[in-house]
């Protein structure tokens, strides 16, 4: 597989990778939706090894939720970079998909903490739901 590329909305920030893991999902809590501003995101999964920053890496500046998420973001333009568990053991990261710039053919698995979606918005495709994280029963 190509490398594929991504940045932040300004550029400062860009990074390439190698290889995606499979699961990837879209991410309806409140702390996504209010991290993206929109109703809700999508984070893929990369393996650190997988990812390179190839500029502005230093410019990423990171929020520790209430949770104990992290959360990071461009210091120049704010546009949602990274997410990394309360549980991460460091070996992966999950990648904004929206900051992707290269085409690729994966596609979202499921959609997450349904549970607090924002009640304006319905899911009209036929993906698995759950209502917190995967290990949860399907709603």
């Amino acid at each position: 597989m190509k490398p594929l590329k991504g940045q932040c909305l300004c550029g400062a920030i860009q990074y390439e990778i190698d290889k995606v893991e499979p699961k990837m999902a879209h991410c309806h809590c409140s702390m996504c939706r209010k991290f993206h501003g929109a109703a809700f995101s999508t984070f893929v999964e990369v393996k650190t090894d997988d990812l390179r920053w190839l500029k502005g890496q230093e410019l990423l500046v990171g929020y520790i939720a209430s949770n104990g998420t992290v959360r990071q973001f461009c210091s120049v333009c704010g546009s949602s970079m990274t997410f990394n568990s309360a549980h991460s053991t460091g070996n992966s990261i999950a990648i904004a998909l929206g900051t992707l710039d290269s085409d690729f053919d994966f596609q979202p698995d499921a959609h997450i903490h349904v549970d607090s979606k924002a009640k304006w918005i319905n899911i009209c495709d036929d993906l698995p739901q759950f209502a917190k994280e995967r290990d949860e029963k399907l709603i």
